[in-house]
């Protein structure tokens, strides 16, 4: 397949700061403080930028049978982002505070929605600091636009589907983008059961990106995935974490790097270990 460009350096975002059609969506958030990003947001953020929020925007209600960041209710989030006054037909950027952990989820979310433009700025807020380009602190007030959201149920695996293939999970080549340590369940931080699902591959986000943030070169990230997805570019595969977030990191590396668009599994980890009767693995393999 051929390469999608999803990465847009700040030296490019800020060329098109004030151009008609483009949409910046700042999101930022602390999964120990569910008020961090907005209060960041506040505090300063890149020119023109609006706030979406990871918990309230870009996921539904958590129930007892979800994992902790399940899929929003597209109606909802379609108004929300039309209040934000994000078309259809506009082109977005999205930035968190550095790596892009936190943007890939409302990347994907959008994609998902149909939004065909959308974009991802490599290092976030941090690299833009740093390169010397300014931020600010007032609200932007966007004229309100029309958005349809029509998500689409194929970039979606669910736990149904998941659960009922578990024997044959080769064949979806499902990677885990958590650490080395969370996907050998030598230790959980986050969630009451440590360790994976049966059959899937480790590929932790993190080995995607520099220690300042920005994404490593694209012909390092092709290595590592083709490390655990191997050459053939059309190939099915599908990503996890734990809770269907930094998975994204994964899915958008492999867009860039030609692979096909894999399914996400939103419920991830925290939904795999709601039914105690699921099976779980431990150690590396």
């Amino acid at each position: 397949m051929p390469q999608t460009r999803i990465l847009m350096s700040p030296t490019e975002l800020h060329g098109v700061l004030e151009a008609p059609g483009w949409v910046i969506l700042d999101c930022r958030s602390d999964l120990s403080d569910l008020e961090a990003g907005r209060r960041a947001y506040t505090e300063s953020h890149i020119p023109g930028a609006v706030f979406v929020d990871l918990d309230r925007d870009l996921a539904g209600p958590v129930l007892p049978e979800t994992g902790r960041h399940p899929l929003p209710d597209a109606g909802k989030l379609g108004r929300t982002l039309g209040e934000l006054g994000v078309g259809n037909a506009d082109s977005v950027v999205v930035y968190d505070d550095s790596n892009g952990a936190l943007a890939a989820r409302a990347w994907w979310i959008l994609r998902w929605l149909g939004q065909t433009s959308v974009f991802l700025l490599d290092g976030g807020i941090s690299h833009w600091r740093a390169l010397g380009f300014t931020c600010e602190t007032a609200i932007p007030a966007r004229p309100a636009r029309n958005f349809v959201g029509r998500p689409d149920a194929a970039k979606v695996l669910t736990t149904a589907e998941l659960a009922a293939d578990i024997d044959n999970i080769a064949s979806l080549n499902l990677l885990d983008a958590r650490d080395a340590e969370r996907f050998s369940g030598a230790q959980e931080p986050i969630d009451p059961v440590a360790g994976h699902v049966p059959g899937a591959v480790n590929a932790p986000f993190t080995r995607f990106v520099s220690k300042e943030g920005t994404w490593r070169p694209l012909a390092e990230r092709e290595l590592l995935l083709e490390e655990v997805l191997g050459r053939d570019r059309e190939v099915e595969w599908s990503v996890m974490c734990g809770s269907g977030v930094t998975a994204c990191h994964l899915a958008i590396s492999g867009l860039e790097a030609g692979f096909r668009e894999p399914r996400l599994y939103v419920g991830s980890w925290s939904e795999w270990i709601r039914d105690p009767a699921r099976s779980i693995a431990t150690s590396n393999r």
